[in-house]
């Protein structure tokens, strides 16, 4: 496995410490939100002051830093810093999917132009947006088919995951769509095996979607 030219810039250590400073960004987002607000709009803007006010001194336990420095190092290192912020973020939005159930919009809507920017070094820009628009539908189609089964932050995700999959390749963007519905699906069917859950439980899918993503970008196509 090739490193990437870009990861070149920092060295293997410093590329680790910064994801761990970026980590203790994703803590204070984990635990900013709850599975049903009272005012969503109210409870954007709180998590947003709370995270103008972190100080990068990671907790202990530093689960979310290490989670985080893990991710970053591997997304830059196997396709380069145009991607960190895609790391970071789908980073954060999966402790909160897994934490609440929820992919809110004051973290999946702002990324969309955020991710257009930094994936713009890539010259790839125009295939990111048409990928993005394209696993959208994808999964907006599913939606219209099963709401039940997923949500409409699911649908804003699909987006951002098709933006920076498709930036890489075509290739990584089947990965990604495909990979995520195939861990969701195996995740499912552990439940119903153990008896955990049954046919109706809802679960977080967006983890899944994202665990699908990073196989994706780090794959290295």
């Amino acid at each position: 496995m090739l490193q990437h030219p870009a990861a070149q810039v920092l060295p293997p250590v410093a590329l680790v410490l910064l994801g761990l400073l970026a980590g203790c960004y994703v803590r204070t987002l984990a635990g900013a939100f709850e599975p049903d607000p009272a005012d969503p709009r109210a409870e954007g803007r709180a998590a947003l002051r709370a995270l103008a006010r972190t100080r990068p001194v990671p907790a202990w336990p530093p689960g979310h830093e290490v989670i985080t420095a893990v991710v970053l190092a591997l997304v830059v290192w196997r396709a380069g810093w145009p991607y960190a912020y895609a790391a970071v973020a789908g980073t954060a939005l999966a402790v909160v999917d897994r934490r609440t159930t929820r992919l809110p919009d004051v973290l999946t809507l702002p990324s969309y132009p955020i991710l257009a920017a930094t994936l713009l070094p890539t010259g790839e820009l125009p295939r990111a947006l048409l990928g993005g628009l394209a696993l959208a539908a994808c999964y907006g189609l599913l939606w219209l088919i099963r709401p039940a089964d997923l949500g409409l932050g699911d649908v804003k995700l699909a987006g951002l995951i098709g933006m920076a999959c498709a930036a890489v390749s075509w290739q990584a963007w089947v990965v990604a769509a495909v990979g995520g519905q195939l861990l969701g699906a195996l995740y499912a069917v552990l439940l119903l095996t153990t008896r955990r859950a049954g046919r109706r439980t809802e679960f977080p899918f967006g983890p899944f979607m994202l665990l699908g993503a990073l196989a994706a970008l780090c794959l290295g196509w």
